[in-house]
C-alpha cells in the first residue's frame, strides 16, 4: 500500500518491476482512481494485482467499474470518514458487500474501523476478507521501542483475531 506520488516519481514501470522481483503480490494505491491507473493496470498486468476501494457512497455504476480493473479482491472500505479503530461497526456492511458480488467474482474484503476481534469475526461472516490497520499501528505505536514486547503484543492480537473469525464459509 502506497500513495501515487512514490510511484509516479520511481515510474510506474520501475516500479512494477521492482515490486514483483521483490515478491509483491498486489498493489493498493488509495489516491490512485481506476480512471486514472490505466497505464499502471496495462504494465501490472499478470505481475502485480490492482486493487481498487469502494466505499459506502459508492454507485451501482462505479462499484462495475472498480470490479472491472480489480485484480486480487477489492477493497470495501466500510465507512465514510478517515480510518481508525471504533467501537462499533458502520450500518449496512453486509448489504453493500452483497451488493459489490452483484458484479465481481472477486472477494470482497473490508477495512477501515476494525478494531476488536469481535468486530473481525462479524464482518468475517459475510466478507472474504478482514483488514485490520489501525489496532496494529496502535500496539507498534505503544510497543515500537520495546521488541520483544512489541512481537508478544502484535502476536497475541493477531492470534485473537484469527481465533475470532469463523472456521468454515
Amino acid at each position: 500500500m502506497t500513495y501515487y506520488n512514490p510511484v509516479f516519481h520511481y515510474g510506474e514501470g520501475r516500479f512494477v518491476a521492482d515490486a514483483a522481483n521483490a515478491g509483491v503480490d498486489g498493489l493498493i494505491i488509495p489516491d490512485l482512481p481506476p480512471e486514472e491507473a490505466g497505464s499502471l493496470i496495462a504494465l501490472a498486468e499478470g505481475r502485480l494485482d490492482t486493487i481498487f476501494l469502494l466505499a459506502p457512497t459508492s454507485t451501482p455504476e462505479r462499484e462495475k467499474l472498480v470490479a472491472s480493473v480489480s485484480r486480487g479482491f477489492i477493497y470495501y472500505v466500510s465507512l465514510t470518514g478517515i480510518t481508525g479503530a471504533r467501537t462499533d461497526l458502520a450500518e449496512g456492511i453486509a448489504a453493500k458487500v452483497a451488493e459489490v458480488r452483484h458484479y465481481t467474482k472477486l472477494p470482497v474484503a473490508v477495512g477501515f474501523g476494525i478494531s476488536t476481534p469481535e468486530q473481525a469475526g462479524q464482518v468475517a461472516s459475510f466478507a472474504d476478507g478482514v483488514i485490520v490497520g489501525s489496532a496494529l499501528v496502535g500496539i507498534i505505536e505503544k510497543y515500537g521501542s520495546q521488541p520483544k514486547k512489541l512481537i508478544s503484543q502484535v502476536k497475541g492480537f493477531v492470534g485473537r483475531l484469527k481465533a475470532a473469525l469463523p472456521k468454515t464459509r
